[in-house]
């Protein structure tokens, strides 16, 4: 049976790569962001290297928006096999302290509450195939002081609350789903990668493809839940 990955909130860099290296193995990709100029750009890219892939635009902070593109996946590619949650929300609510309510509400909409009906709608799929969830995050979601302090005064910490969030969310579902045998794996992004918005030219150390490749050892090993890179 084809396999179909949906890769959520794509753009240059680690997703890019991940609908890349999914695609190399046969995997029919769908591309979700907002940007309907960069999934287009996606769709091209991956079509000339040979690549089933199709764009569906939507925001995956909008619960709605969410279980209408999973819909809209499954009428066009069949069954859902992995999903892989690479949306990124905003640093919003950079200083907990003045943040209002609406603000530090929206630092979980895509994080946790996105990711999280993602899952539920693609469930029985991803039952069925006994799939994967594979989630990037950032190395802001350490409880440690160092870390702390740097999202402090950087203006990070509703950012850092998201991925701390989103972080236990991984490791709840991968007991949840264990006996499901619907794996559920985590790479933690502890640097800038190369060719991404938050490349500068000089600060940047990671390569997106060797990312890439370290969420399909997780899906290809499904032991490991969590690599930090």
């Amino acid at each position: 049976m084809a396999k179909t990955i949906i890769v959520g909130g794509f753009g240059p860099g680690i997703s890019s790569a991940v609908a890349e290296r999914f695609g190399a193995e046969g995997f029919a990709v769908a591309l979700v962001a907002r940007n309907t100029d960069r999934l287009a750009e996606g769709v091209a890219a991956l079509t000339a290297k040979g690549i089933k892939a199709v764009a569906f635009p939507a925001d995956l902070g909008v619960p709605a928006a969410v279980k209408t593109m999973i819909g809209q996946v499954r009428q066009t590619f069949g069954p859902i096999s992995a999903l892989h949650w690479n949306a990124y929300g905003g640093a919003g609510a950079g200083d907990l302290l003045t943040a209002g309510v609406p603000a530090v509400n929206n630092v979980f909409d895509v994080a946790v509450i996105g990711l999280l009906t993602a899952v539920q709608e693609s469930l029985a799929d991803l039952k069925q195939a006994k799939g994967a969830v594979l989630v990037t995050n950032g190395g802001l979601l350490f409880n440690d002081p160092n870390i702390d302090e740097l999202s402090a005064k950087a203006g990070l910490m509703g950012l850092a609350l998201g991925n701390a969030a989103k972080h236990k969310l991984v490791g709840l579902l991968s007991q949840r789903l264990k006996s499901d045998e619907v794996y559920v794996g985590e790479v933690i992004v502890t640097g800038t990668v190369k060719g991404t918005a938050f490349d500068n030219g000089s600060n940047a150390t990671l390569e997106a493809p060797a990312i890439a490749q370290k969420f399909w050892d997780l899906y290809r090993g499904r032991t490991e839940s969590v690599v930090k890179v």
